[in-house]
């Protein structure tokens, strides 16, 4: 292992860009990268909460939370109400007004697309903010495709990638490692394929798994990568 790579933590984050927590995790987790003196590599991984959803759903947020997930209408408003000042917490502002609940796997798709010429990180935050901040419906291709183009992509290669399912394998394979890891509900970081952490955490929880990692990697400790067995979970 050469220095760059043996003084970098990598870190492999499982989200959904319909996923509000994956939002707030996200600049929790950035507030912790921050504060760590350290490199850190991110590498984004497909999770779909809700695959059955159709790309155009009828009705809002309440809606929604209201016919599939069985909530009563008040609770699930109250709910997002709750999560309105959660995000706010950290800088964002939610807009569930405005807001298309959609089926996300083309989303997941131009993130693998974005990956692929080097822009993933632009791009997923580009997707969040789009998503619960702007209104935009990121079911739709040329949503998708504009967006790729504020980023700086090729719009036509990234129309011609999601219109022929070029990534879907391999957001098929992101979600098949999840179900090996055990997986089962986003924001799930993993660090150096070793240490789960479930969950929009505080910063200092994010923080405390920073300074074991690096302190195990100061003093040779490192593990081997445990391939497909589950990331040993440090919080929850």
């Amino acid at each position: 292992m050469n220095d760059s790579s043996s003084n970098t933590i990598k870190v492999d984050i499982w989200s959904d860009i319909a996923c509000p927590w994956c939002f707030v995790g996200k600049r929790k987790f950035e507030t912790a990268v921050a504060g760590f003196d350290g490199k850190v590599e991110v590498e984004y991984h497909s999770f779909e909460l809700s695959p059955d959803t159709p790309v155009d759903f009828e009705g809002d947020e309440v809606d929604f939370l209201a016919t599939h997930k069985g909530l009563p209408r008040e609770q699930a408003k109250g709910m997002l109400d709750n999560m309105l000042g959660i995000a706010e917490s950290v800088g964002l502002h939610y807009d569930y007004d405005s807001l298309h609940h959609t089926n996300t796997v083309k989303a997941h798709e131009l993130i693998h697309f974005a990956k692929a010429n080097g822009a993933q990180l632009d791009v997923v935050e580009r997707l969040l903010s789009a998503y619960f901040e702007k209104g935009r419906h990121l079911g739709r291709i040329d949503v998708l495709a504009d967006i790729a183009a504020e980023a700086g992509l090729d719009r036509e290669a990234a129309v011609a990638a999601l219109e022929s399912n070029q990534y879907l394998a391999a957001v098929r394979a992101d979600q098949a490692q999840a179900v090996e890891y055990g997986i089962n509900g986003v924001p799930f970081f993993v660090f150096e394929n070793k240490y789960g952490v479930s969950g929009a955490q505080d910063p200092a929880t994010f923080g405390q798994v920073f300074s074991q990692v690096a302190s195990e990697k100061t003093a040779g400790d490192e593990q081997s990568p445990r391939g497909e067995d589950a990331p040993a979970e440090v919080t929850r």
